[in-house]
């Protein structure tokens, strides 16, 4: 693998962003800037052969600064929402950003997506730091995150994710990318076909909050037990934004999710150690958004968003995202392509 680094624009301080060009031996190519982490274009061959970019988002820097949807994005310091935009730690109580109504989503105003990382590369690797001052965004202690990512040999995109902190702080870190395995901008994706290794899911309230409760996706809209297409069930779910129980987790790399478009012939796996995958539909794309393959409209991809469960924090029930001072945060998440 080789990276080439290019000028991708100025920050509205004046700082340039760079755009880092990863290119494998069997042809994939993986586009990321340092602004927010983000993956801008990522190549990978149809049927036939053909590369082309499975990802939405947009060919300058400019819009990534502006509002968009977290397209490709790192998120941190907790992915997902925490409701009320508050949790209560060791005796002490955090109030967040509301930035979702009335609850905390993706970090905040000012998450992981909208900071500027160091870079640094080597042949095989694109490097990625961040460190996020005590009370960012209202999160207790500094955090030190580095996110590297890399093409391997068998077709992948991977993404490793390292995180330590000086105090007692929640973590949950992921990649938001959008994919349409025909391109972005060529349609909806309800054709898909898409199975997740989830039996089980957290039932939400109207805020897309976790009750608490965990319910089998058996008799529901969210049952990707087997195969079936994006569409099949999507306005019985109201469209799909629900985090599934992955039967993954730990150090060991599982596959938790597998998606085949019949008409490119592409065909994604995702690979995670995490224990859920939140899935979504691009519910609130609304055509208004031009980008890469023109305007990006509703259902016009989908998101694996490899993490922990929503909300956590509040949840003792649920696995913990707490880091403890002295202990590393791993997690590791790989989208790897092939043809039917």
């Amino acid at each position: 693998m080789n990276i080439l680094r290019t000028d991708f624009g100025k920050m509205p301080d004046g700082r340039v962003a760079h755009l880092y060009t990863l290119t494998s031996a069997n042809g994939l190519m993986a586009k990321i800037t340092n602004y927010g982490g983000i993956v801008t274009e990522l190549h990978v061959p149809d049927r036939d052969g053909h590369c082309g970019n499975v990802v939405l988002g947009f060919d300058s820097l400019k819009p990534y600064v502006a509002e968009h949807p977290y397209f490709g994005a790192i998120i941190g310091r907790v992915a997902n929402r925490i409701g009320g935009a508050a949790f209560e730690l060791e005796g002490k109580n955090y109030q967040l950003a509301a930035n979702d109504k009335s609850n905390t989503l993706h970090g905040g105003k000012v998450g992981f997506n909208r900071v500027v990382w160091d870079a640094q590369m080597d042949s095989s690797t694109l490097r990625l730091r961040y460190h996020s001052p005590d009370g960012e965004e209202g999160f207790p202690g500094a955090l030190d995150v580095t996110v590297c990512y890399m093409l391997t040999d068998d077709n992948a995109l991977r993404i490793e994710y390292q995180a330590a902190s000086d105090h007692l702080t929640p973590v949950n870190l992921t990649n938001h990318s959008y994919f349409n395995l025909r391109g972005p901008g060529s349609g909806d994706v309800l054709q898909t076909q898409l199975q997740i290794a989830a039996e089980y899911y957290t039932p939400v309230n109207e805020a897309l909050i976790p009750t608490g409760h965990v319910a089998p996706v058996a008799g529901t809209p969210l049952d990707f037990t087997n195969p079936k297409a994006i569409g099949r069930d999507l306005a019985a779910a109201g469209g799909y934004d629900h985090n599934l129980i992955l039967r993954t987790g730990g150090d060991e790399l599982l596959c938790g999710a597998r998606a085949k478009e019949p008409q490119s012939g592409r065909v994604m796996e995702m690979w995670t150690t995490e224990p859920a995958v939140q899935l979504y539909t691009g519910n609130f794309l609304d055509g208004s958004l031009r980008g890469l393959g023109g305007s990006y409209h509703k259902y016009g991809a989908f998101c694996l968003e490899a993490q922990h469960y929503p909300d956590s924090v509040n949840r003792p029930n649920f696995p913990s995202t707490l880091l403890v001072p002295g202990q590393t945060y791993r997690q590791t998440t790989l989208y790897r392509f092939s043809t039917l």
